[in-house]
């Protein structure tokens, strides 16, 4: 059966923090590099870097951040970090309106918010394995990933209008706002937080900074699933600046359909995170995670076949479709997984480290993307990319680990 009872109040607080912050997002996706180019007239180069670095050295941050946010409560870590996310994002506005906008500031504010985004989610997940019970994990990991599918399908379309309307900064308005509204809906949460057994530690030892990474890589499931998703997630986004020089440059897409290109397939959200849970109640988690995992990745060599006109822009529709819909799928399944195989002592950390490890997959393979572009076209980089990600099934688990996840489970509530 598949659970409809309520997650309580605290929860749906919890959400509608999420929620915020998503849709604020999504409004201004995109929006650094359109004011590199509008604003600031970055060159290409400039506008590939602050896409790439910003990103990198953000997770290069959140390194440290990893122990600090596990041996601390989490919601003041959560608020905090909306904070940081709300005063550097609300410097581009009032720098821009004064003249004094720069190349760098740009920089320093994308990899600032991008550490501050894989604390809070790091401290985010840790706390939601304490707001509702074990078997309640994917409903609520699968409501998070709807709204996350939902903000982008709606979120770019409205600051593109807003940009146009309003000038380049309007959508980073927006954006900073959404995260005061964020802090203010965590602290209505309420309630008394427990204080982790070693929450009066001052100091970071040099051990905690890699002990996520060590949970992950000794844990065999986790392991592979970790690997896998460097190798899906980094190929996937590789592929998205060799479709826009594709779509835009040599086919001569319009900027309305490319935009349409990319909306539209994220109702696909919708339906693969409402399915996650019953999918799950009626096959199981590792035939899930296996099955949907190697469906999410066969349509990605689609894109190397896309031609002019109508029939090109339906292709990449369909394609992105039927990979966003498995991916919603996906990804609230992998979710629950991660936290149900974590003791709860180290799940800040361990979500640190899967965060960390995404972003360096993705920064390396757009890098290599661009390159072998370079080299050869972007449809030939397109053709290689959805070639090499069909081997990504071979590091899905092997083994179903619900033993190791019942033993977990018994120690976090031990």
């Amino acid at each position: 059966m598949v659970s409809r009872r309520p997650l309580g109040r605290q929860f749906s607080w919890l959400w509608a923090a999420y929620a915020v912050s998503a849709y604020g997002s999504g409004l201004g996706f995109g929006a650094f590099p359109l004011i590199a180019v509008l604003a600031l007239h970055a060159s290409t180069a400039q506008v590939s870097a602050l896409s790439a670095v910003g990103p990198t050295v953000g997770a290069l941050i959140a390194v440290p951040l990893a122990p600090w946010v596990e041996f601390r409560r989490k919601r003041p870590v959560m608020i905090a970090m909306d904070l940081v996310r709300f005063a550097v994002m609300a410097t581009v506005p009032v720098f821009y309106a004064f003249g004094w906008l720069s190349f760098a500031q740009l920089l320093v504010v994308s990899a600032l918010a991008a550490a501050a985004k894989i604390a809070f989610n790091a401290a985010s997940g840790a706390y939601l394995q304490t707001l509702v019970r074990a078997d309640d994990l994917l409903v609520a990991n699968a409501r998070f990933e709807s709204t996350n599918w939902s903000s982008i399908a709606v979120g770019p379309p409205l600051g593109g209008a807003a940009v146009g309307l309003f000038g380049p900064v309007a959508t980073v308005v927006a954006d900073a706002f959404s995260y005061l509204f964020s802090a203010a809906a965590i602290t209505a949460i309420g309630g008394r937080e427990e204080v982790s057994h070693d929450s009066g530690r001052k100091r970071v030892r040099a051990g905690d900074l890699l002990d996520g990474l060590r949970h992950i890589m000794d844990h065999p499931g986790l392991r592979a699933l970790f690997l896998n998703n460097m190798l899906v997630s980094g190929l996937i986004m590789a592929t998205e600046p060799l479709l826009a020089v594709l779509l835009l440059r040599e086919l001569g897409f319009a900027p309305w359909q490319y935009g349409l290109a990319f909306a539209a397939p994220c109702v696909g959200g919708l339906i693969g995170s409402r399915l996650a849970n019953r999918v799950v109640a009626r096959y199981g988690q590792h035939r899930v995670l296996r099955t949907v995992g190697t469906l999410r990745v066969v349509w990605l060599i689609g894109l190397a076949f896309v031609r002019p006109g109508t029939v090109g822009l339906v292709t990449v529709i369909a394609v992105e479709l039927a990979i966003i819909i498995s991916m919603s799928l996906y990804s609230p399944v992998v979710a629950t997984y991660r936290l149900q195989h974590t003791p709860h002592q180290r799940v800040a950390r361990a979500l640190s480290a899967w965060a960390i490890g995404q972003q360096a997959g993705i920064a390396v393979f757009t890098a290599l993307g661009g390159l072998l572009a370079d080299a050869t076209s972007p449809r030939v980089a397109l053709a290689i990319i959805g070639l090499s990600i069909l081997s990504s099934p071979l590091l899905l688990p092997q083994k179903d680990q619900t033993p190791r996840r019942q033993a977990a489970l018994t120690h976090n509530h031990s």
